[in-house]
């Protein structure tokens, strides 16, 4: 199923804690319905000293949020936008920018008939 987020979209945070937030995809779990955004959901993990880590310490390090949370951006406007899916001339199937009609990614090239 083609989603309306992908690796490497930059994406504006809609919900939540981090609302208004811009960063980039960094993963998709379609199954669980996650992403992870760079910056955006921060938490820490706080380490105990050990052999690999000899100091301890708390890393800061982001945790996925849902993936209803978030909205792509528009490459024109810069403002968030929903996603649809249209046939092109060559007969890829590509995601557009509903704002704009700006075309965000190809999600499957053309086919050929042979």
């Amino acid at each position: 199923m083609a989603r309306h987020v992908r690796k490497g979209d930059t994406v504006v945070v809609i919900a939540g804690n981090d609302k208004g937030k811009v960063g980039e995809v960094l993963r998709v779990d379609a199954k669980a319905g996650k992403v992870l955004v760079q910056g955006v959901n921060r938490v820490y993990r706080h380490l105990r000293p050990s052999r690999r880590n000899p100091q301890g310490g708390r890393i800061e390090k982001e945790m996925p949020i849902d993936i209803s949370n978030v909205l792509p951006l528009d490459p024109k406007t810069s403002r968030p936008t929903r996603v649809g899916f249209r046939v092109g001339a060559e007969g890829a199937k590509e995601r557009v920018a509903r704002r704009s009609g700006e075309v965000l990614s190809v999600v499957r090239p053309k086919k050929d008939k042979a």
